[in-house]
């Protein structure tokens, strides 16, 4: 039996595994997958696929083993090597498990050491990994960085850019809107010509068109009265013939009657009679009833038209308090109420006279009330010292017959006081003390009756039901038992009114004593009185002045005598004592507090009238409810001499004085005036009035002088001496404006020498010329402002291309190219001159604050002083301002006497910071104010006025100024600089425009 081997394993297969393992490719290409994807088992998936590749070898150990039997043989030969083949099989067996353990401790070390490898390249790549990733932080971080440096940079250049942009176009805004300004303001001066041409022309023909219709008018009266005697002739006449044809037919009655002898003929005849007489009362009584319509009209119209004006509390109390005070001051207004009380008051009378009503008896008769709030009568003319007794008796006559002018019981505008006080008590009242209070009170209810009265007069007598809540009105309300309430509640509201008005009548008192002082003080300076009386040897003005003074004081007395009675004359009479031992002991320690008022009769330098006018500014008149009581034909413009236009200084430029003023003191004296933009008109010749003579000969000369140069260089032999030296001019004018570093460049770029071979030669280059020109501009155009560098830019613009319009049209004589030259010549001189201006304007706006100081007064004092001479020789030196003064030295106490008698009356403040409207000529310089509340009185004084002037307190000096202002401006023809007082020669144009305002407010008030 012949045995087989299924299998043969190597004798040294142990040796075979003594070389160092190597790992088959699949687990080195599954390795290299793994470190290629970077993610490594873990040791649960390693012994896992060990499991599995220990599975899969033992399936193919027992597949190996099933191949390896032995196939069957013949029984005699298995029986005898069964058992040799089982001992070799087992051991082959145990050789091949021995092995398998062998390599498959091998494997495991080999897994093992792998692991450990694979454990060490994870680590390794997880520490490359945290540090590449840590250094692509810190190289984002520093990118990020550098981004964001970067961005802030951009943004703050494009920040930049914007607001470069930004400001060059508000640069070029504000440009526009300058030449914007300019020309409106060119155009609105043309308008303003025009205008005043016009109205001129307008007044011309309207007032010819007057006379021609008076003219015609009085033809046509005449025509009427001579038809109206002939048809009141020819009426007579017929009237004579129906009178005899009627008395022959009554004649013919009456016998017939006699000769019927019946009773009931003579009854229709008396019955007849009868008839006619009540048919004609009838029509009496039907045409006196339509002529009192059409006259006088009802008391329902009369109060219907008083309810159209809405002034009720309702309305009071929700109009502001200035529409108010126009709508109560208003001709229209005064008109209706007036009429209304007076037919309150004559009803009033026939209602007493017909009904008897008990009205009370301490209120009943109110003429001593009434005479303290009626508004005194203004004397039409000026008073003066030199009238004739017939002048005085006229004058007396007069007087005794306004006193003997009954008073009316209802004064209008004390009447709408009430409304006022109603509405708007914070901006009449100064306080709340208990006449205040009081006045609040009766004011209330007096309005309160009046609007019932007026609801009674409209809707007829009012049924109040017992249901109503006021139980005070009585139930039945008729119009006489209204009007006995009404005047009732008015008697106590004018007591309470007038009141009220005592402490004006106070304050006024002391005005009045403060001035007699100042009068005073005044002539014991003005005639060197001595403190025994003495004057010694007194010159005809200094006797005029004491008589002056005392004519004043006596005014003075007489008024404080009327308005205090003995205690203010003793008051007054003490405060002068007591004024000039203080003066007189001031003299003696050399104190100037009160010498600083010496020289009443010399002229006064301005900065002294400043004085004076700013220490009598502290305290300014309102304008609350004493405006009610102005006369009824006062015609006051509010603000009227504050609103003066700025005056031309050109016109004072040209003076033929003896001491000439310069532009230097025209030009502090218009900053002093706070005329800030005055200075420019000197600079401006240009700009003025086109019918002005001085200017209308300057542009005749001009145009005469560059015609000339024209025509030089129009002849056969070229003259250019003129141009080569005005070219020089310019030079030397550039260089004197421009810094020290420029001159040499601009000497040499506008050589003359050069440019006077170039013309005599007779070859003109254009290129050099134009370059000329082109550098003058340019310069100029540096040397300017800034913000005119692209007006200037535009007008050079246009400059080239008419130049180069002229030299296209060149001819054979190159007369185009001269013209052109020629032509840019002048404009560089008046762009030259243009510039000059800027450079004084800016100078001059540089020293402004300096010349609206002490400084500016100080040098006007002294620039006074040497035109004429010191102080103490001015009565030689100013012979027109002391004729200027004397003219006016012996009305002013009475012109004051009678502006304060009016303004006595119409103290209606309780409070000393409220002020008075003064209603004579002395409120020159000065207007006054509404105001709402005390305390905006200097806020809205400062808003409103503008360059406003206090009003006269009765001062010698101001007294003295405003009276000789007012004659000055008040004269028909016009102010010459021959006749102006020496102190006014600086304010000529000012007098001149305040003048012609005033002719016009005449001839306005005329028409």
């Amino acid at each position: 039996m012949v045995g087989g081997i299924a299998m043969d394993f190597p004798a040294n297969e142990a040796a075979s595994f003594s070389s160092p393992p190597r790992l088959p490719r699949r687990l080195r290409r599954r390795l290299s997958l793994v470190d290629c994807n970077k993610t490594p088992n873990t040791a649960e998936q390693i012994e896992t696929k060990l499991r599995l590749a220990d599975l899969r070898r033992q399936e193919y150990y027992e597949k190996l083993s099933s191949k390896a039997r032995a196939k069957p043989r013949s029984p005699s030969r298995c029986s005898s090597q069964e058992e040799d083949l089982g001992q070799r099989l087992e051991a082959k067996l145990q050789a091949a498990e021995k092995k398998r353990l062998s390599i498959l401790e091998s494997a495991q070390m080999r897994l093992a050491k792998l692991d450990e490898l694979r454990q060490a390249a994870r680590s390794g790549v997880e520490m490359r990994f945290e540090k590449e990733r840590q250094k692509l932080g810190s190289k984002v971080e520093s990118r990020f960085q550098q981004a964001e440096a970067n961005r802030m940079l951009m943004l703050k250049a494009y920040r930049q850019r914007r607001a470069t942009l930004k400001e060059r176009s508000s640069q070029s805004l504000l440009r526009k809107t300058a030449r914007e300004k300019k020309y409106k303001e060119r155009v609105c001066a043309a308008i303003n010509q025009k205008r005043a041409a016009a109205e001129k022309k307008r007044l011309g023909l309207l007032e010819a068109e007057k006379k021609r219709a008076c003219a015609r008018m009085l033809q046509v009266q005449s025509v009427a009265k001579s038809v109206s005697h002939q048809r009141e002739i020819e009426r007579r006449a017929k009237r004579d013939q129906l009178e005899d044809r009627l008395q022959r037919a009554k004649r013919q009655r009456a016998e017939y009657l006699r000769q019927r002898g019946r009773l009931q003929s003579s009854f229709q005849l008396s019955w007849n009679r009868m008839h006619k007489q009540a048919d004609l009362l009838s029509r009496k009584l039907a045409r006196c009833w339509r002529r009192f319509l059409r006259l006088r009209r009802t008391t329902f119209a009369l109060a219907k038209d008083y309810d159209a004006l809405k002034i009720n509390v309702k309305s009071v109390k929700s109009m502001p308090f200035e529409q108010l005070a126009i709508l109560i001051e208003s001709i229209d207004t005064l008109q209706t109420v007036k009429g209304l009380l007076d037919r309150l008051e004559s009803r009033l009378k026939v209602s007493r006279a017909v009904a008897s009503i008990n009205y009370p008896s301490s209120f009943d008769n109110i003429d001593h009330l009434l005479k303290r709030v009626a508004s005194p009568k203004r004397r039409t003319t000026p008073r003066t010292s030199l009238r004739s007794r017939e002048a005085k008796k006229v004058g007396s006559v007069r007087d005794k017959a306004r006193t003997s002018v009954k008073l009316s019981r209802y004064p209008v505008r004390v009447v709408l006081c009430a409304y006022m006080i109603l509405g708007h008590p914070d901006a009449v009242f100064s306080g709340r003390g208990e006449s205040e209070i009081s006045l609040a009170k009766s004011a209330e209810e007096f309005v309160r009756e009046f609007e019932l009265l007026l609801k009674v007069i409209l809707e007829g007598p009012i049924h109040s039901s017992d249901d109503e809540a006021d139980s005070a009105l009585p139930k039945h309300l008729t119009f006489r038992s209204q009007l006995g309430a009404f005047d009732k509640a008015w008697c106590s509201y004018l007591n309470c009114f007038v009141v009220w008005k005592v402490k004006d009548a106070q304050l006024l008192v002391e005005d009045l004593v403060r001035a007699a002082c100042h009068l005073e003080l005044s002539m014991i300076q003005t005639c060197k009185m001595t403190p025994e009386g003495e004057t010694g040897d007194l010159t005809h003005d200094m006797k005029a002045i004491q008589k002056q003074v005392t004519e004043d004081q006596k005014l003075l007395r007489e008024k404080v005598h009327h308005l205090s009675g003995d205690a203010g004359l003793e008051r007054m009479n003490s405060a002068l004592s007591e004024t000039r031992v203080n003066y007189f002991q001031a003299k003696e320690t050399g104190s100037p507090s009160v010498l600083k008022t010496t020289h009443i009769i010399s002229p006064s330098s301005p900065s002294q009238t400043l004085g004076l006018s700013a220490a009598s500014s502290d305290k300014k008149p309102s304008r609350v409810v004493r405006s009610l009581f102005r006369e009824a034909d006062t015609t006051h413009h509010e603000g009227a001499l504050s609103s003066v236009p700025k005056p031309n200084l050109g016109l004072q430029l040209g003076s033929s004085s003896q001491n000439l003023v310069t532009e230097n003191e025209l030009i502090v004296n218009e900053f002093l005036h706070e005329q800030k933009q005055a200075f420019a008109d000197i600079f401006n010749v240009t700009g003025k009035d086109k019918n002005d003579v001085q200017s209308k000969i300057r542009q005749t000369m001009e145009k005469a002088f560059w015609d000339g140069i024209i025509e030089s260089v129009k002849q056969e032999e070229p003259n250019y001496d003129r141009i080569i030296q005005l070219m020089r001019e310019v030079r030397d004018e550039i260089c004197e404006m421009a810094p020290q570093s420029w001159k040499q460049e601009i000497i040499e770029a506008i050589d003359v020498d050069i440019l006077s071979e170039v013309l005599k030669s007779g070859n003109l280059d254009i290129d050099y010329l134009g370059k000329i020109l082109e550098f003058s501009l340019v310069t100029l155009r540096r040397l300017s402002a800034p913000a005119n560098d692209d007006e200037m830019m535009a007008i050079h613009q246009s400059l080239r291309k008419e130049l180069d319009e002229i030299c296209q049209t060149r001819d054979e004589s190159n007369f185009s190219s001269v013209t052109a030259m020629i032509k840019g010549l002048r404009f560089i001189l008046e762009q030259i001159q243009v510039l000059k201006q800027e450079i004084s304007k800016a100078r001059i706006r540089i020293m402004e604050p300096l010349l609206k100081g002490p400084t500016g007064v100080q040098y006007l004092r002294n620039a006074f002083a040497n035109h004429h001479g010191s102080p103490s020789d001015a009565n030689n030196s100013l012979p027109l301002t002391v004729q200027w003064l004397s003219s006016v030295w012996n009305c002013k106490d009475q012109e004051w006497q009678e502006h304060t008698i009016s303004c006595s009356t119409l103290m209606s403040s309780g409070g000393p910071s409220q002020g008075f409207v003064p209603s004579t000529a002395l409120r020159s310089g000065g207007s006054f104010l509404v105001k709402p509340n005390q305390d905006s009185i200097s806020t809205s004084a400062t808003d409103i006025t503008g360059n406003q002037q206090p009003e006269c307190k009765g001062e010698r000096v101001d007294l003295l100024a405003r009276l000789g202002l007012l004659k000055l401006v008040s004269g028909v023809s016009g102010l010459t600089e021959e006749a102006l007082p020496e102190t006014f020669k600086l304010n000529l144009s000012r007098l001149r425009a305040v003048q012609a305002q005033i002719q016009k407010i005449i001839v306005t008030s005329v028409r």
